[in-house]
């Protein structure tokens, strides 16, 4: 095998030594999974700002250290069916700025309807529903999540359906339905605060633990994650920003992989200096 500048960058660094590095291969790093309320309560979340005097989430976590393995260069080796993730490459955007949520939705959302269209099989409905743009900076309204999860439950699926696609919910909740996520970067390659997911073939239903998702006005259920040694983790190294990232959420079929836990980690090899990771996260409901 030929030596590369970036093979001989990454034996001679480190991270810290060099400002443009992109970490990349196998990593131990450590993730915060959940930890039961104290008071034995169902677990919540708020995903505003709690009424005074509770806090945002009444759980806590516990902080393991975990090995993820690099899917790059292998991306074809994992599907939704088995996996619950799916890797995407060489996907064109018109959406470059990603700052005004009603210019996502009239140029970007099409686009991630298309993709899904294209690359699931059987899927011949989609309703997007909403979208998160995460940067790491202080001032940014979201940043990347650091604990473990899973953005819908069962339950909560079937509520979106009805929530978003409320003319022919009956109808489309005798077939099959999922909801996948559409992720990607919006200035990688990914440096830092990469993303990392359990490939579901690796996950148990017992490490799971459905929380309360407490809106202003409404309450849903996403599932927290119990570490589990048999759960096999993964990362992208250096995604950019033509590589689309599928995450399903739930699987109204047996027999599939129905969700992928994830969560974003830090890399201990991320070199000082880094651009901190900007992304996009968008939700579907997808039929068929």
């Amino acid at each position: 095998m030929a030596t590369t500048i970036e093979s001989i960058t990454s034996t001679i660094f480190t991270g810290q030594n060099d400002p443009s590095y992109i970490p990349r291969g196998p990593v131990k790093a450590k993730i915060n999974f959940f930890r039961d309320p104290e008071d034995g309560s169902k677990p919540h979340n708020y995903v505003e700002a709690p009424p005074e005097g509770q806090p945002q989430r009444n759980y806590g976590h516990d902080e393991i250290e975990i090995e993820l393995q690099d899917i790059r260069d292998r991306e074809s080796n994992f599907y939704l069916d088995k996996d619950a993730f799916q890797a995407v490459k060489g996907i064109p955007s018109e959406e470059k700025d990603f700052t005004d949520d009603e210019h996502i939705k009239s140029t970007y959302y099409p686009e991630v309807e298309k993709l899904l269209l294209d690359n699931v099989p059987g899927a011949h409905k989609v309703t997007l529903f909403d979208h998160t743009v995460r940067r790491s900076n202080p001032d940014a309204p979201r940043a990347p999540v650091t604990r473990c999860h899973v953005d819908q439950t069962a339950r909560s699926t079937e509520w979106r359906v009805k929530l978003h696609n409320p003319e022919d919910a009956d109808e489309l909740l005798k077939g099959r339905y999922r909801i996948i996520n559409v992720w990607r970067p919006l200035n990688g390659p990914v440096q830092a605060s990469p993303l990392g997911f359990a490939s579901a073939d690796t996950t148990e239903d017992n490490d799971l633990v459905p929380v309360e998702h407490r809106y202003p006005h409404r309450t849903g259920e996403t599932a927290a994650v119990r570490y589990n040694k048999g759960q096999q983790f993964y990362y992208w190294s250096g995604m950019l920003n033509d590589e689309r990232l599928f995450l399903k959420c739930y699987d109204s079929k047996d027999g599939v992989g129905q969700r992928v836990p994830h969560t974003a980690f830090v890399d201990p090899r991320t070199p000082e200096g880094a651009r901190g990771r900007e992304s996009i996260e968008v939700r579907a409901l997808v039929y068929g």
